[in-house]
């Protein structure tokens, strides 16, 4: 351990133990679920009340749950679309209040093609940063040795480019970064000037040049696991080249990073780290490759997510970084923070209900037209929600599509696990597909009609890397070759129409959408089935297009080949949970 690791750590003695108060602050308020949501609505309400949004919508003298559903309706982001745009071209109180400082846009993939500009105030970046906090000290004090290592965080940059108004757009994670102390920037092993590499491959392997001169790394920490595998694969593939760099002083010129990047991290890769570069050498000899496990033999932690899809990448992430402790970040999107979890190996988390106002929605009540919205305390552990936010940037009763599970509570304040997307929407590793734009680049594929297929649907599949499969039947004329051709054209326009797909392709973390061929009558056993498990009529019936279920494809083929599949057992029927429910309110009211 070096002296400035050690120096750092006594340093950091003061900070954790402020941190500390906060976080135990934080936490106590969820012995009273009720009242922190209440107060926390109360603040929200009062801080946009003199939008114009809050004055089109009456929710000027809104101070309560009640006042609010009274006045909107759950909502997508299409109905804050107008006036965001507003405020990206200046006019700030379309969409916030006067005293609600806007620090830039966040960008996230939006379900109609165009992308989602998330207002970041300060406000909403406080309740953000209060979230990290809690969750970083509950994870230092459960990993205490990490305090004496250092960390590899991959970030991107805040200011991708700037709205007409001049607010710079970009990721969150970059601002955070950009604001930190020195003393916090010492515990990590990147310069964050390594946002700034657009291209994917470029700033993988300066991610790894940099952190393989640094032998004290304990922790990495990335939001979505399929970035470490891809991490894992460049470094197997690029191993000679980066122990080369290492020895020499040099970073690679066979990769695009920007001129001004390279000279403001000269000083992290100049420097001749010979020793190391022997060390590594070594290990290649041993083992024929370069894996992290073995690059960084003080590894102790990961950090990344593990609920949905993202479970399926574990196996691999462990296979190259060992068999470690994984702490979850918590259900956190563009939009906010959802949840805190404050224990490894589990993706459930504590509601942060100091941050944001919450609502969720029955999985099986969503499609209804008389629906039951339920506060936080309300839910029932062991069962499946819809999750709604009314955040500090202006978004009220917002549906982000993600489907949580209650396993739990954290005093009266529920603990919940992610599941998947929505219904309509499908993300793997972070893309975001949308039904929307799968109908749109299927239809611009069979070019306006000229061919003719009966029924299609969009899944994903499993593999290092995963793909999407577009299942179809199709008129006999429409040969396997035309199979092929639709899925490659179906696949460039997806990255077209959704940045984040776009991304995910280019850097490996997806592999090219693939084309199927049904027999004819697929597609009617299979909407036989969903009546028969539904109880629905066949009028009642509605294809799906996007199907986020990474066993969809598989139960398809298998009805294609006259298979039955078991018809579940119905859970609780939705006037009797309602009713339940009702019950509960009243003794909370009593």
């Amino acid at each position: 351990m070096s002296v400035l690791t050690r120096l750092r750590s006594a340093a950091g003695v003061v900070a954790r133990s402020t941190i500390r108060r906060t976080a135990k602050a934080t936490l106590a308020r969820t012995a009273d679920c009720v009242a922190a949501q209440r107060d926390v609505l109360r603040e929200l309400l009062a801080l946009n009340a003199d939008s114009q949004f809050s004055v089109d919508h009456g929710l000027q003298a809104a101070t309560t749950a009640d006042e609010l559903r009274g006045s909107l309706p759950v909502a997508d982001y299409e109905r804050f679309r107008p006036y965001v745009e507003r405020v990206a071209e200046g006019e700030r109180m379309a969409l916030l209040g006067r005293d609600n400082e806007l620090l830039m846009f966040s960008l996230s993939s939006g379900t109609t093609g165009q992308s989602k500009l998330i207002p970041i105030t300060q406000r909403f970046l406080d309740d953000y940063r209060r979230g990290w906090q809690t969750w970083g000290i509950h994870m230092l004090d459960d990993h205490f040795a990490q305090n004496r290592k250092n960390m590899v965080q991959l970030i991107s940059d805040y200011e991708l480019y700037h709205t007409p108004g001049g607010t710079p757009c970009g990721n969150i994670s970059g601002l955070v970064t950009a604001m930190q102390k020195k003393i916090v920037r010492l515990m990590y092993t990147l310069p964050p000037e390594t946002m700034k590499i657009t291209d994917a491959d470029a700033k993988y392997y300066t991610t790894l040049r940099i952190a393989l001169a640094d032998r004290d790394v304990g922790m990495f920490t990335t939001a979505n696991p399929s970035t470490l595998v891809r991490l894992a694969h460049l470094m197997h593939d690029r191993a000679e080249s980066l122990v080369r760099d290492l020895r020499d002083g040099t970073l690679s010129d066979e990769y695009d990073v920007p001129t001004t990047v390279r000279r403001s991290i000269a000083r992290n890769v100049s420097r001749q780290r010979v020793k190391r570069a022997r060390e590594l050498d070594r290990v290649l000899e041993r083992t024929g490759t370069l894996k992290p496990r073995d690059a960084w033999p003080q590894l102790e932690l990961l950090a990344v997510w593990t609920g949905g899809s993202c479970a399926h990448y574990l196996d691999r992430v462990r296979e190259f970084y060992g068999d470690l402790p994984v702490r979850d970040h918590g259900l956190h999107a563009s939009e906010g923070r959802m949840t805190i979890p404050l224990e490894d190996d589990t993706s459930s988390g504590v509601l942060d209900v100091t941050s944001h106002f919450f609502e969720f929605v029955p999985v099986e009540e969503y499609e209804s037209e008389h629906r039951d919205v339920l506060l936080a305390h309300e839910l029932d552990e062991g069962r499946e929600y819809y999750i709604l936010l009314t955040t500090a940037s202006g978004l009220y009763r917002y549906d982000i599509q993600d489907v949580v599970r209650c396993t739990g509570f954290h005093g009266t304040t529920p603990k919940l696990a992610f599941m998947h997307k929505g219904a309509h929407v499908s993300s793997l590793t972070g893309e975001k597909l949308s039904e929307t734009q799968v109908v749109s680049a299927v239809r611009e594929g069979l070019d306006g009609g000229r061919h003719r297929i009966a029924e299609f649907a969009l899944s994903p599949e499993w593999g290092d890397p995963p793909r999407y499969q577009l299942l179809l039947e199709c008129e006999p004329a429409f040969d396997d070759d035309a199979v092929g051709r639709l899925a490659t054209t179906v696949d460039a326009r997806l990255k077209e129409l959704n940045v984040e797909y776009r991304e995910k392709r280019e850097t490996g973390r997806l592999d090219p959408l693939v084309g199927r061929r049904l027999v004819p009558g697929t597609w009617g056993r299979f909407a036989a089935w969903k009546r028969a498990r539904s109880g629905g009529s066949s009028e009642q019936y509605k294809h799906p297009c996007l199907v986020p279920d990474l066993d969809f494809a598989e139960r398809v083929l298998a009805l294609q080949h006259g298979e039955t599949l078991d018809t579940p057992a119905t859970a609780e029927t939705s006037a009797a949970a309602q009713a339940t429910r009702r019950s509960k309110r009243e003794r909370v009211a009593d």
